[in-house]
């Protein structure tokens, strides 16, 4: 063998040095970053493997908030994957877990000032960008490191602005003007942005009411090919709803809204501008999730009849009035969507009020319902009733999740009939059900 043929073939010639191109992409995709550089090392074709495009599409980059050993290489290999790797990425992640103090911060600011700058000149392929809970409204971060990584993210896309399909800042916690100045800058070029997906969920600080904001429905005027929307019910009123069926009808399929109590949730809203947005949005599904906003008089207010909704999601995180009554809602509000629900439908609550056959009930009129879980006080025999009802075609559910929460330590008793509920229907859950169904003492 010749000095050329050893620079382009593995030392040992068996199978791995006739493997397919493909093959050895689809080997490397499975490797971590140093295994794949460790792998370019063997031979000129393997090294040629290292740099497929489509072995770098994707990225997660992970900084941890704690302090640590391995921090510092964190941030330095992030930079280094961008610099040799960051042309080919489309889709990118970026986490910052709990920043535990300001000097975590102020570092995460400068690696991300340098990371997007190199990305800004090498990149222009990027379709999706990801960076979730910085919760900028935290002490840890400075007002001086706040601003600079505002400025060079407003930079970034900017420059990025006309590639991105796909933007998720949830959990970035700004102030409505430093919030509407980084979604402008992705349509500063030609004064509207053709991104498909926006997740702008918690991306506001708590307590502000944006719906009544000029230059946030100045903003959201810019968007004019919006897919999926996902937002706060803060942000909502009759003036976003006017401005997604001026520019969006021809394209809406999907708005999430997440109402937290902590949040302004009292404005008014018109159902007929509700109903203007679904006829003119004829693919249109609305999901909503509700956080401690249980009481039914709030949610008559902001479930209105108008709306295509899809799924419903009730977490009360052990919220406590002794006058709340869980059944209207069950009896009264949530069987006007019976026609519409499909998806899911999530409750989530600690009181001892006995709902088993409002809930069954709901279940059965609910005939497009997928997808049923709730967390609460309920007879174990309410599991059998379902199962049974399913067995007879009453329901079309594909997944079934119940917490069954009783005051006791000890659950012997429930698990035993439990056991005993599966057994009799195993069969109908093997072959139909995602099935998660445990006793939960809640003490």
């Amino acid at each position: 063998m010749d000095e050329e043929s050893e620079l382009t073939q593995p030392q040992d010639q068996g199978c791995w040095a006739t493997l397919p191109d493909v093959c050895l992409r689809r080997v490397f995709w499975w490797l971590g970053d140093r295994d794949r550089s460790r792998a370019a090392l063997v031979c000129r074709k393997w090294n040629q493997i290292m740099y497929s495009a489509d072995l770098w599409r994707y990225r997660t980059i992970t900084f941890s908030g704690r302090p640590s050993r391995v921090q510092a290489s964190e941030f330095e290999s992030a930079l280094w994957y961008v610099k040799k790797f960051g042309r080919y990425l489309e889709y990118l992640e970026i986490k910052f877990l709990n920043p535990y103090n300001t000097v975590l911060t102020k570092k995460f600011q400068v690696t991300m000032r340098g990371l997007l700058s190199c990305l800004g000149k090498s990149n222009s392929r990027l379709k999706s960008l990801s960076i979730q809970h910085l919760e900028l409204d935290r002490l840890v971060w400075r007002n001086s490191i706040r601003t600079a990584f505002i400025k060079s993210l407003s930079f970034f896309l900017k420059k990025m602005g006309r590639h991105l399909d796909y933007l998720n800042l949830k959990g970035a916690r700004l102030t409505v003007e430093q919030g509407c100045h980084v979604l402008n800058a992705l349509s500063s070029l030609r004064n509207e942005n053709m991104a498909s997906e926006l997740n702008i969920e918690d991306y506001f600080s708590h307590h502000l009411a944006v719906y009544s904001n000029a230059q946030f429905h100045k903003t959201m005027a810019m968007f004019h090919n919006l897919e999926s929307l996902t937002l706060n019910y803060n942000c909502v009123s009759d003036e976003l709803l006017e401005t997604l069926c001026e520019h969006n009808a021809g394209t809406l399929w999907t708005i999430n809204i997440k109402c937290h109590i902590h949040d302004p949730h009292r404005q008014v809203i018109w159902g007929m501008s509700w109903a203007k947005l679904a006829g003119q949005a004829p693919n249109l599904k609305v999901n909503f999730f509700f956080e401690r906003i249980m009481k039914h008089e709030c949610l008559a207010r902001i479930l209105l009849q108008e709306i295509p909704i899809r799924s419903i999601s009730l977490r009360s995180c052990y919220f406590s009035d002794p006058d709340w009554s869980m059944r209207p809602t069950l009896t009264e509000l949530l069987p006007t969507f019976r026609h519409t629900l499909q998806v899911e439908i999530t409750f989530e609550f600690t009181q001892h009020e006995s709902l088993d056959e409002e809930l069954h009930l709901l279940i059965l009129s609910c005939r497009k319902l997928f997808y049923f879980k709730i967390w609460a006080f309920l007879d174990v025999r309410f599991v059998e009733r379902i199962l049974k009802s399913q067995e007879e075609g009453q329901c079309a559910l594909c997944t079934l999740k119940v917490r069954i929460y009783t005051n006791r330590y000890e659950t012997n008793e429930e698990d035993r009939t439990l056991r005993e509920i599966y057994r009799k229907y195993r069969k109908l859950i093997d072959s139909e059900l995602n099935y998660f169904v445990i006793a939960y003492p809640m003490m």
